[in-house]
């Protein structure tokens, strides 16, 4: 699978943006998305995650109540709808694919990033 993640820009703090994800190839719903981020000078960390069928979300501590991450299936394309932003959210997103069955082996497939810049 390939993937390409958009929806980036710039939006001062308070904001919103969506991200998507869309995904090439068939029987992309087999397939758990996460949703990742890394800013300047930081290591690279998780921020949410969506179960083949979108039954199942995860997301990081910093950002619950107002990421929220959904998927359509029928797109190939996963979402990330980015509400009440923060400067600290500024950071280059990633999304990535993960088969369930190989959990041990993390996220194998990943798109380009697309950079968020929250201005205060």
């Amino acid at each position: 699978v390939q993937l390409q993640a958009s929806g980036g820009g710039l939006v001062q703090a308070g904001g919103s943006l969506r991200l998507s994800c869309a995904a090439s190839g068939r029987s992309f719903g087999i397939y758990a998305v996460g949703w990742f981020r890394q800013a300047p000078g930081k290591e690279r960390e998780f921020v949410s995650s969506i179960n083949p069928s979108g039954g199942n979300t995860d997301y990081t501590d910093s950002v619950k109540g107002r990421f929220t991450i959904s998927r359509d299936n029928a797109k190939n394309t996963v979402y990330l709808q980015m509400n009440s932003l923060k400067p600290e959210d500024t950071a280059v997103y990633y999304c990535a694919a993960q088969l369930p069955w190989r959990r041990a082996q993390g996220y194998e497939y990943w798109g380009q990033g697309t950079r968020v810049t929250v201005s205060s």
